[in-house]
């Protein structure tokens, strides 16, 4: 059976020109999400926090793919909002105070009875505590700007900063800063990561 690529279904929002930055439009998305807080190079909450978002969204998968429909789907890659209440502790690279939320978009065909089923076998085979944590949520942004960073996370602070000058330019700032991560950073080279840099703007 093939394989539906929902990334290619949804290309404006999950393909970016690194040379520019773009105007996009983000309506309402399911998604899997979990809260969290600290340094996510350090923190194991962090850590455990993807694990159970990646082991539900894997195993929705495979439940749909086994079940009546036998649709195939490619899971959708890991996103990131990040804030702090200090917004100073970014500026500074001060992580310990940085807070985040993770999340992975869930296409129609993993329905909130297959995620569901998912959460429970994944809470029976692995045990992991961040699961209970996890929450299904509806989620828009409207009006953002994007671009695509390549290379390293510590060195993002120029890609940022030119969507920010392109929103200034047209209208405030707003929201959560958005990533999303499009590459396996376990088995790339940390100057060829891919990462989506979004800001909603007002």
């Amino acid at each position: 059976m093939p394989k539906i690529d929902v990334k290619k279904e949804l290309k404006h929002l999950y393909h970016a020109p690194a040379r520019e930055v773009v105007q996009v439009d983000v309506p309402a998305l399911r998604f899997l999400m979990i809260d969290g807080a600290g340094d996510p190079n350090t923190s194991p909450l962090y850590a455990e926090a993807v694990e159970a978002l990646f082991s539900v969204s894997y195993t929705a998968k495979f439940i749909v793919k086994k079940g009546p429909s036998a649709i195939d789907y490619a899971v959708m890659p890991l996103e990131g909002l990040w804030w702090s209440d200090d917004m100073s502790s970014f500026v500074n690279d001060d992580r310990s105070k940085w807070q985040w939320t993770m999340m992975i978009h869930q296409p129609s065909y993993a329905s909130d009875a297959v995620l569901t089923d998912a959460i429970a076998q994944v809470q029976r085979k692995k045990g992991l505590a961040a699961v209970a944590a996890l929450r299904l949520e509806s989620f828009a942004e409207g009006s953002c700007a994007q671009t695509l960073h390549i290379g390293p996370f510590t060195a993002e602070g120029p890609t940022i900063r030119r969507v920010h000058d392109f929103i200034e330019t047209r209208a405030a700032l707003a929201g959560k800063h958005h990533e999303i991560y499009l590459s396996d950073i376990r088995r790339a080279a940390p100057g060829r990561w891919k990462t989506i840099v979004r800001q909603p703007m007002a």
